[in-house]
């Protein structure tokens, strides 16, 4: 997994709540548990005008225009903010697989449904809670400002605005820990590698008919 230290970059509005994982990524799409390839599939239903369908290609989709992603201010975003309940619905772990695979590092939202929030540590994501007035003013700067962009210091917990003013977070320090670290639940089992082998080697000695 990817480390999360400092990240920078342009920020997409999504200004509605209650965004689903289906929303996020279509069922249609759940054929695959690569963590690769669903980015092209993200939102799928509000930035193509036909229906997407699994092993088509987008090349040649009718785009909705009025979609944020497909306005050329936000090319090559990493940063979402959006409405409160973000990633509600089913609990499938595609959703934050796509917002990776798209190039998204981060969400900034008032509030997010469980499941989701605690899966997207576990794939590189950070998604940080704020305040509903200052989410209210970030998506009014994003509007006026066109490639506006914010810095995340996960190191201070901080966002930090083109001017240099600063907005404060709080992150479960283990999970700050992880994604500063670059560790998935298999990374933090192979950090007690050695043990697990001592321990395999000293049942293998006392039970070696489980061995085979």
């Amino acid at each position: 997994m990817k480390a999360f230290t400092i990240e920078k970059g342009i920020v997409a509005p999504m200004d509605r709540a209650n965004i689903d994982t289906d929303m996020i990524i279509p069922k249609q799409f759940l054929k695959s548990i690569k963590r690769s390839g669903f980015g092209k599939n993200l939102f799928d239903e509000l930035r193509y005008l036909d229906e997407g369908m699994p092993d088509q290609s987008c090349e040649g989709r009718p785009l909705n225009t009025d979609f944020v992603l497909n306005q050329a201010r936000y090319q090559g975003c990493n940063i979402l903010l959006s409405r409160a309940n973000f990633g509600c619905g089913s609990s499938r772990e595609h959703a934050p697989w796509a917002l990776d695979d798209y190039g998204f590092r981060a969400v900034i939202a008032p509030s997010y449904a469980d499941i989701f929030f605690n899966n997207c540590f576990k794939n590189g994501i950070l998604p940080i809670v704020l305040p509903e007035e200052i989410v209210d003013q970030l998506f009014s700067e994003v509007a006026a400002a066109k490639g506006y962009e914010l810095a995340i210091d996960l190191q201070q917990q901080v966002v930090i605005k083109p001017s240099g003013e600063t907005i404060s977070f709080e992150v479960d320090e283990f999970r700050r820990h992880c994604l500063l670290n670059g560790l998935d639940d298999i990374g933090l089992t192979l950090e007690d590698s050695d043990d697990i082998k001592a321990f395999e080697q000293q049942w293998q000695q006392k039970s070696p008919w489980l061995f085979g």
